[in-house]
């Protein structure tokens, strides 16, 4: 499966942006899609996971409460709203896709089966 992430953009704190995973190649029913994001001269971060059907989501401890992650399987996307944005937030975000549902703890130290190019959100104070 071919992932594209698109919608990142420059906002200042306190804002919002809504990132859009397209997926190609095969439908998105079947994988669990998650965010990564990985900030200059850090490690990349485990941001949010949604299971096939969108009724269980997980998010890393630095989103939880301003960001939501959902998906539409007739329209091969997910995405991420990210409210409330903070500086910290800046990053280049991945969306990613998995075969199986799996704990946030082994997304965060593995990541997922595949990858899409990411897309830069720059949070300004």
């Amino acid at each position: 499966v071919q992932l594209q992430a698109s919608g990142g953009g420059a906002v200042q704190a306190g804002g919002s942006l809504r990132l859009s995973c397209a997926a190609s190649g095969r439908t998105l029913d079947n994988y669990v899609m998650g965010w990564f994001r990985q900030a200059p001269g850090k490690e990349r971060e485990f941001v949010a996971a949604i299971s096939t059907r969108g009724d269980s989501t997980q998010f890393g401890d630095s989103v939880k409460g301003r960001f939501t992650i959902s998906r539409d399987n007739a329209k091969n996307t997910a995405y991420l709203q990210m409210n409330n944005l903070k500086p910290e937030d800046t990053g280049v975000y991945y969306c990613a896709a998995d075969h199986k549902p799996r704990s946030e703890s082994y997304f965060r130290t593995y990541g997922m089966d595949y990858w899409g190019k990411g897309t830069l959100v720059t949070v300004s104070s």
